[in-house]
């Protein structure tokens, strides 16, 4: 005869949704080829856009992408907050995975500093040996640049103070601090979308120019996401999610902030003020 399952086992297999290990196997999912398709849309869009007039492809593409991010993102958090998927076991997990996610998002910013660098040490005869080349107006460090720095640094006091308020469960300084870093993120955007307004150069103008907007874009592009992924989090924390034990996922957020301030402190001082 087959002895009967202890009460042990049967607990801790609820525990683990029917599983016998605290893993999470997630199940299938059609958000990652959406996701895929949805940015070669956007990405071809893109060009149409750059080579004439059509937008609407690129349009197209961009709200697919932006609802993939919506039901990918609702995905994740019903396991989080109402399955109770995310247990202590698959945290760490998620944590090591975050951590290779921004070193792979370090090494591609390693990328473009490598491209500015090379050009700055190593100016070719095409630019008469000088940097910046010759006829290239540089910006001033301590105008919008300076400004700039200013609200990201801020932005990082302000993040840290809403994840220590969340930790000591205090819910109204941990919302006032995130709408306060959301705020800052958002006034970032608009000084840089001000300062590439009134650049002296185009992005076609050169090696100065093309290492100086790839750098600092892809950088705007990333707190751009990272604003995103705060007001998810905000939106989230009005609902009643996160704990002091359990809130990953804004974690994860402001570990990417963090990052993206990090980021930029090296922008400012290699291409605002050492390269000018």
């Amino acid at each position: 005869m087959v002895p009967p399952a202890d009460s042990g086992a049967s607990a801790a297999e609820h525990d683990y949704h029917g599983h016998k290990h605290p893993y999470h196997l997630v199940d299938p999912s059609p958000w990652p080829f959406i996701g895929s398709m949805s940015a070669f849309v956007m990405a071809i869009g893109a060009v149409l856009y750059m080579h004439g007039d059509v937008s609407w492809v690129l349009i197209l593409g961009l709200v697919a992408v932006l609802g993939t991010m919506a039901g990918w993102f609702w995905e994740v958090i019903k396991e989080a907050e109402f399955g109770g998927y995310h247990n202590p076991v698959v945290q760490v997990g998620m944590r090591y995975g975050m951590a290779l996610f921004i070193a792979s998002e370090v090494m591609f910013f390693v990328a473009w500093f490598w491209a500015y660098f090379n050009a700055a040490l190593f100016p070719t005869e095409q630019i008469e040996g000088t940097w910046p080349p010759p006829g290239i107006q540089t910006f001033d460090t301590w105008d919008l640049p300076f400004l700039n720095t200013l609200i990201l640094l801020m932005s990082g006091i302000t993040v840290t103070w809403a994840h220590h308020a969340l930790r000591e469960g205090n819910r109204t300084h941990f919302l006032q601090g995130l709408a306060l870093t959301i705020f800052l993120g958002v006034c970032f955007t608009c000084v840089q979308a001000y300062e590439y307004s009134h650049a002296a150069f185009g992005f076609s103008d050169g090696i100065y120019p093309s290492t100086f907007y790839m750098a600092t874009g892809f950088h705007g592009f990333h707190v751009l996401v990272g604003t995103i992924f705060l007001i998810v989090c905000y939106l989230r924390g009005r609902a009643g999610h996160f704990t002091a034990d359990h809130h990953f996922g804004f974690e994860a957020a402001a570990w990417y902030w963090h990052f993206v301030d990090v980021v930029w402190l090296f922008l400012f001082v290699s291409i605002y003020w050492w390269g000018r």
